[in-house]
């Protein structure tokens, strides 16, 4: 609150912010896709989303684990099995969101797969395997929805990006830290280019989330490594990812844009 006896040059420079703010408020009616909906960090964001009355479209490959998520959710959801790796399946999948909801105005880009196999173990099937999910499906599914958004003024891009993509993958491996990476330079060129259309694109770059990645591809010796290397001494917590998905989603983030959010406890620090 700007004091009453404030000089009037700073009384005059408030007012303008005040006056922009009720323009900060997103649509009404906000429709979230999440993909990988059916996994530990992607059910948490849609709860999260839902808890908040977000319209949440659950996106996997199981559809009826995706319509039982969907069910379960206070808001008119829905559960949608798509194949993120094909472009056709892609565009009808969000035809038929569009049909059901009338709008997409906020994305959610969790879906990815793990290689822990460094770069002589990588065979060129699994780059690509890998590759597809974690960058081609997340550049498709934006894609396709980024018309929605555009004609609406306004919506919210969040992409899981990885803490490999900028240490190089202390246990990842090869494909995945170059995915990941390619994860974050999508963020920022998407950011760029939709920023005056009223969208916003950021990325989550999570440290060793509580996950089928950490309980069944690490090995007990590893964990007891990293746990005594992370600062906190535990591992993330999907809710811990989706409480930032909820930030950065909000009406009142609309100026943070293009940034990757770091939530690793401190294990690097920059």
């Amino acid at each position: 609150m700007i004091p009453p006896d404030a000089p009037s040059e700073i009384r005059s420079a408030s007012s303008p912010l005040t006056s922009t703010l009720p323009k900060l408020r997103g649509p009404a009616k906000k429709v979230a896709l999440v993909t990988g909906g059916t996994g530990g960090i992607g059910t948490a964001c849609c709860r999260y989303l839902a808890d908040d009355g977000v319209h949440v479209v659950v996106v996997d490959l199981d559809q009826a684990k995706c319509d039982a998520l969907a069910a379960s959710l206070p808001t008119k959801s829905l559960g949608l099995s798509i194949n993120i790796t094909d472009p056709e399946a892609v565009a009808i999948g969000v035809k038929k969101i569009i049909e059901v909801f009338g709008t997409v105005n906020m994305l959610i880009n969790v879906a990815g797969i793990l290689s822990n196999n460094k770069l002589a173990e990588t065979s060129a099937s699994e780059w690509n395997k890998v590759m597809a999910v974690n960058v081609t499906g997340t550049f498709l599914v934006t894609q396709a929805v980024i018309p929605s958004m555009v004609k609406g003024k306004w919506g919210r891009i969040v992409n899981l990006s990885s803490w490999a993509w900028k240490s190089g993958g202390l246990t990842a491996g090869t494909v995945y830290t170059t995915s990941k990476g390619a994860v974050t330079s999508f963020t920022f060129s998407i950011a760029r280019q939709y920023a005056a259309a009223g969208i916003t694109c950021n990325g989550i770059a999570p440290c060793y989330v509580m996950s089928p990645m950490v309980t069944e591809k690490l090995t007990a010796a590893q964990r007891k490594e990293l746990l005594e290397k992370i600062p906190v001494h535990r591992f993330c917590e999907p809710e811990e990812i989706a409480h930032c998905v909820r930030f950065l989603t909000h009406d009142m983030s609309g100026f943070i844009n293009g940034e990757i959010i770091d939530v690793n406890a401190g294990l690097q620090m920059d």
